[in-house]
């Protein structure tokens, strides 16, 4: 064999190699610096639409604890994190990645889910880094200053409009949508919808002249796609695979010291609202005795503002409902909506009241009751037939649930708040007790003095890691050191 030939084809091979950038080939694939958007889509649409827990029903007169005292049932909570910034993170990549790629369509959408995230933000706190927020990677800024909540508010809005103008005549394939399968015009109807809870946030600053809430929503109902039915809810439907499971499926909280508020219960009994069989089980005692599921006083709820011990005896006698059991045996029970049909009835129902737009809003909110029940009636396995058509309409005749003409503004508006709050029962995250703080319908019982908390306290890691800014925006907004739990964001004012 001739060696001399394959010396000098190695040597010229090891030459040529040499002369290439190691960076080239030595990438990790686990550490990728690009990718496309559909993979980050998915897990940052997975996040937000999911159910959120638990904790906003204790704050919302829904649910008491037994075995312990739950900050969020007393008000006495204090400090929240930051958390949604991680996800807001995931969200700047996906842009960065859908504007790499020229993706109208992924640029949508990620201003969708920065404006749905930075919204949750600012009516959790008040003023908060927005404008110079997530420029770590990017530029080094990792202490950003706080923005005016107005200016959030007129950004987050911007962002909605940009994004509802994205996709008009979009044909690109939106791939790993999980929520609607790609469809761009359902995406329009809930980006438009969710532009409409954003300005009805804004209820009491209707007479900004700079904001032009009234103005604003009113040409979005005239010109803008809308959702049109429950086909169109912002929903994630579950299923009984890994990692796609009912988030409260197997939870641990359900068989423990968690029951239903009787504030909850007893305005469902009140109205002899069906759905308190979807939510709520019958008590240990009625269980006992016989009574059926669509008997009324098989149901009781724990009061709110006792201490926890006591709600408890009364638990431990059989006398208290838990949770209905579908919540946490069902691994798909039902689907959580971001934003469902119903909502953005009760929030056209509210704006046709307060004269933003012409429309009936007895139509309205009656088309939201309706909605509401149809839901439970195509998910709700084995309880449908509680919750029929015919059965909402009955329902809408009952005493304390018919939209009369003649009844005053605010009787009306708390006739519209108080069936938007019955939807919410792990729905929504926390629209209603931020809807509770805006209209004051409906009434959450409190102890003296101890009022429904408007915010949280800034995290502590703001105070070490960006003290100026924070404190900053404490000063301006609430005075120097009153980072306090009833202090009033400018939305409330």
């Amino acid at each position: 064999m001739n060696k001399i030939p394959f010396l000098s084809f190695l040597m010229l091979m090891i030459t040529l190699t040499g002369c290439t950038d190691l960076s080239d080939i030595n990438v990790n694939p686990n550490n990728v610096s690009e990718t496309h958007p559909q993979l980050l889509l998915t897990n940052i649409a997975s996040n937000a639409f999911t159910v959120n827990g638990t904790s906003a029903l204790y704050a919302s007169r829904m649910l008491v604890q037994t075995d312990g005292e739950s900050n969020l049932q007393y008000y006495n909570w204090s400090r929240a994190e930051f958390g949604d910034y991680n996800m807001l993170g995931e969200v700047s990549k996906m842009m960065q990645e859908a504007e790499r790629i020229k993706s109208p369509a992924y640029i949508a959408l990620s201003k969708f889910f920065r404006a749905y995230y930075f919204y949750n933000l600012t009516l959790r706190f008040g003023d908060i880094p927005y404008s110079e927020a997530l420029q770590g990677e990017t530029e080094g800024n990792y202490a950003p200053k706080y923005d005016a909540q107005k200016e959030v508010f007129i950004g987050i809005l911007k962002e909605l409009e940009e994004a509802n103008l994205l996709l008009n005549n979009n044909t690109e394939l939106i791939a790993g949508d999980i929520i609607y399968s790609g469809n761009s015009l359902k995406w329009q109807r809930l980006i438009n919808s969710f532009r409409l809870k954003v300005l009805i946030t804004l209820s009491k600053k209707e007479h900004d002249a700079q904001l032009g809430v009234k103005e604003a929503f009113a040409s979005i109902v005239a010109n803008e796609p809308l959702m049109e039915s429950n086909g169109d809810n912002g929903q994630l439907v579950y299923l009984d695979e890994e990692g796609s499971r009912y988030r409260e499926f197997n939870s641990s909280s359900y068989g423990s010291g968690m029951y239903m508020d009787a504030t909850f219960i007893d305005r469902l009994k009140e109205r002899r609202d069906p759905r308190l069989f979807i939510f709520s089980g019958i008590t240990k005692n009625a269980k006992e005795a016989g009574l059926a599921i669509d008997d009324f006083n098989a149901y009781a709820g724990g009061d709110p503002l006792a201490p926890y011990a006591e709600v408890n005896d009364k638990a431990a006698a059989g006398d208290v409902s838990k949770v209905n059991l579908r919540y946490s045996t069902d691994p798909t029970t039902e689907p959580h909506n971001l934003m469902g049909y119903w909502e953005l009835e009760f929030i056209l129902a509210e704006a046709a009241l307060r004269g933003w737009i012409g429309s009936s809003a007895k139509t309205h909110y009656e088309n939201a009751v309706k909605a509401s029940f149809s839901f439970y009636n195509e998910y709700a396995k084995n309880l449908e037939a509680y919750v029929t058509a015919s059965d909402a309409e009955t329902y809408l005749n009952g005493p304390l649930v018919a939209f009369e003409e003649g009844m005053s503004m605010d009787n009306k508006l708390e006739l519209i708040l108080t069936q938007k709050y019955f939807t919410t029962f792990l729905q929504s995250g926390w629209s209603m007790y931020f809807d509770h703080l805006r209209t004051g319908y409906p009434n959450f019982a409190h102890s003296p003095g101890v009022t429904p908390p408007t915010r949280w306290m800034y995290p502590q890691s703001e105070y070490n890691n960006n003290t100026q800014h924070v404190s900053q925006a404490i000063e301006a907004q609430f005075g120097a050191g009153n980072d306090k739990i009833r202090e009033i964001s400018w939305w409330l004012q």
